[in-house]
């Protein structure tokens, strides 16, 4: 598990905003923790943009059988279980724009049961070369800020850039444990625990005031 600062991610995603065709997902991804499947099965109609909702209900998947070829197959989320994430104002905005150029494509493309981040026929993006383009991603970014380039992740990573910034931000693990789709608290604190501020030197502090006001 690896992760991005705010600065290496804010980096990225200047960088991506008018160089890179899928921009919107990055952006998506790193904003919202989702999964990479989750990203790739929502449709328009899961998408409140006066609101500013997102509904994850479904994840797309790759099934292979022995001495078969894979294919795609649209199921429930990981842990079958739907949850509405919220998003800031910025991401909105990045997802209307993305909307526009989806309907400029094709009218098809922009109506509510169509795939938000499907290929140009409208049919789901494989995850496998959904992920590969994101490293392609990287290494043209890799090229144009040389030292300056945040170092390279997996696409999965940006649900970890997203849950480690937070925390590190002492957000509270149940909002974060709730955005990510955990299936309880626990598995957030067992995930993250490395990256969580430790409160040991205040409670140690805080015991000898009150040992001290005890005697008082």
């Amino acid at each position: 598990m690896q992760s991005w600062t705010a600065e290496q991610l804010r980096c990225f995603l200047e960088w991506s905003s008018d160089r890179s065709q899928l921009h919107a997902a990055w952006h998506v991804l790193a904003h919202t923790g989702m999964r990479r499947g989750e990203l790739l099965a929502l449709r328009w109609r899961d998408v409140d943009l006066d609101v500013g909702t997102i509904s994850v209900r479904r994840s797309i998947g790759v099934v292979r059988a022995k001495g078969q070829p894979g294919y795609l197959r649209e199921g429930p989320t990981k842990t079958c279980k739907p949850r509405i994430v919220d998003m800031n104002p910025a991401t909105a905005a990045v997802l209307r724009v993305w909307k526009r150029e989806r309907g400029a494509l094709a009218l098809h493309l922009a109506r509510p049961d169509a795939v938000v981040f499907g290929d140009h026929e409208g049919r789901f993006r494989h995850p496998e070369r959904f992920s590969h383009l994101f490293r392609q991603t990287q290494q043209h970014c890799a090229r144009a800020l040389g030292e300056h380039a945040p170092p390279v992740i997996r696409v999965h990573d940006l649900r970890h850039t997203h849950a480690t910034i937070l925390l590190r931000d002492r957000e509270n693990v149940k909002v974060v444990s709730e955005r990510l789709g955990h299936a309880s608290v626990t598995v957030t604190l067992t995930t993250y625990s490395h990256v969580m501020p430790g409160d040991q030197r205040q409670a140690a502090a805080r015991f000898a005031v009150l040992v001290a006001g005890a005697g008082a």
